[in-house]
């Protein structure tokens, strides 16, 4: 196999969670263009399907399904609908969350349980669900979306001259566990060649993040700026292919130098 065919996806199934948003549309339009048939799935399935129109209409195979991580029955329907079309799926991608936690540190515990619930539990419950499959067919690449925010402490001085709320627990708490998960996945189905890896973003560019945001986060990084709408797509790529054959419970940070700083 050489080396660019190694980071092809052509005749491989992928599905990816939380689709619809900034980092969720960048990791799906890389399966697409390397070449995967991808299943999209989230509670809003009005705009996957959306999506799914977009890219058909290009020629691409998009599939866009409904998906409750909150709740078991759900997944499980999801993983059954895949199962029944295509088979295990070669790709998991992990990228569905909820912020339910508006108020932030101070916020009931109740919607704290609220984000487990979904960002953890539900993290494990889809992870379990599509993992068995593919350890059954003895192949498959998953890949768990957490965050530099799961590695380091809060920033508060790349927040000065704005109103951005830094204080999240929840987000620290999951996308850290998400990392030590990774681990854990991999260590279990290895033995069924299936191999569990995380990818951690750094900011992504949005038109309504503040200027003074903007220039104190450029300044953190190594590079010198935030992510673009395509910095994800190369290592999740990486990550989802043969390319990676012998790379497993890996935390690969794509932030610009954030965390090396």
């Amino acid at each position: 196999m050489g080396v660019f065919e190694a980071f092809s996806l052509e005749g491989k199934t992928a599905l990816v969670t939380g689709a619809a948003g900034i980092a969720g549309q960048q990791i799906l339009r890389a399966m697409v263009e390397a070449g995967a048939t991808t299943y999209i799935a989230s509670r809003n399935k009005s705009t996957l399907d959306d999506l799914e129109k977009s890219y058909t209409e290009k020629g691409r195979n998009v599939i866009a399904l409904e998906y409750d991580q909150s709740n078991e029955k759900s997944i499980l329907r999801l993983r059954d609908a895949i199962l029944e079309r295509s088979g295990a799926p070669d790709v998991l991608v992990n990228n569905a969350v909820a912020r339910p936690m508006k108020a932030g540190y101070q916020d009931d515990l109740a919607t704290f349980d609220e984000s487990m619930r979904i960002n953890a539990t539900g993290l494990f419950a889809i992870t379990r669900a599509i993992g068995d499959s593919m350890a059954e067919a003895e192949r498959g690449s998953i890949i768990n979306i957490a965050s530099i925010q799961g590695m380091v402490a809060p920033d508060p001085s790349i927040y000065r001259g704005t109103d951005m709320n830094v204080w999240y627990p929840d987000y620290f708490f999951h996308k850290g566990g998400m990392i030590n998960f990774t681990r854990f996945a991999a260590s279990y189905y290895g033995a069924r060649n299936v191999r569990c890896n995380c990818l951690s973003p750094g900011g992504i560019q949005q038109e309504t993040q503040p200027a003074a945001f903007i220039e104190q986060y450029n300044d953190r990084t190594l590079l010198g700026r935030l992510a673009n709408d395509t910095d994800l797509m190369g290592g999740v790529i990486f990550l989802a292919s043969d390319a990676s054959s012998y790379v497993t419970g890996i935390n690969l940070p794509v932030d610009g130098g954030y965390t090396a700083k």
